[in-house]
């Protein structure tokens, strides 16, 4: 088991060590607290019409949600019904986690190293998908692509949604924050 008290994430050492230094100077900060860095990574998986179906479809997505965070998931509800979608108020719908500090490192650094590579056909990740504000939203197509979730054992592929929220102003900056993270933009 690890020793808590001395460790600390790769991705987290390194945005200490270098990537503060090089953000400082690319875009010239005054001040240290000026440097963007990141704030929480949010995970969601959305179950949608199987979890209407079948309600165990939520609490299965929620067990997979959170083996890949290593922090448990929030199963998500429905906040008001939807006669066409034959989903009633408070039917559970899929599963969200929000991470910060070192299991937000640790979950990046899984991302960029194991999971992406992972990935069939796998060619980047476009670079357009900010908000303005310097947050990054992606997609997964699958979440099998991470070593946490047992091939065998997957009963339903689902997809994710994984939202990177920085302290930047721009996108120009979260961009530039990210690529010193390696994380492999295609644009």
């Amino acid at each position: 088991m690890l020793d808590t008290a001395t460790y600390t994430p790769r991705l987290k050492a390194v945005y200490k060590d270098t990537i503060r230094a090089a953000m400082k100077e690319e875009f010239g900060y005054k001040n240290d607290m000026q440097i963007p860095r990141l704030d929480k990574i949010v995970l969601n998986i959305g179950c949608g019409a199987e979890a209407v179906r079948d309600s165990k479809k939520a609490k299965s997505a929620q067990e997979d949600l959170t083996a890949i965070a290593g922090q448990k998931a929030l199963t998500t509800i429905a906040k008001k019904s939807i006669a066409g979608f034959r989903v009633r108020e408070d039917m559970p719908l899929g599963a969200k986690v929000t991470l910060r500090g070192d299991r937000m490192y640790e979950f990046l650094d899984r991302l960029i190293t194991i999971a992406m590579p992972r990935i069939r056909d796998f060619r980047g990740i476009p670079g357009k998908s900010f908000d303005g504000r310097g947050n990054y939203a992606m997609g997964l197509k699958e979440h099998l692509v991470f070593p946490e979730i047992d091939f065998d054992k997957v009963d339903e592929n689902w997809g994710m949604d994984i939202v990177i929220t920085t302290t930047s102003q721009t996108d120009a900056e979260a961009k530039a924050l990210l690529k010193h993270f390696n994380m492999p933009f295609n644009s």
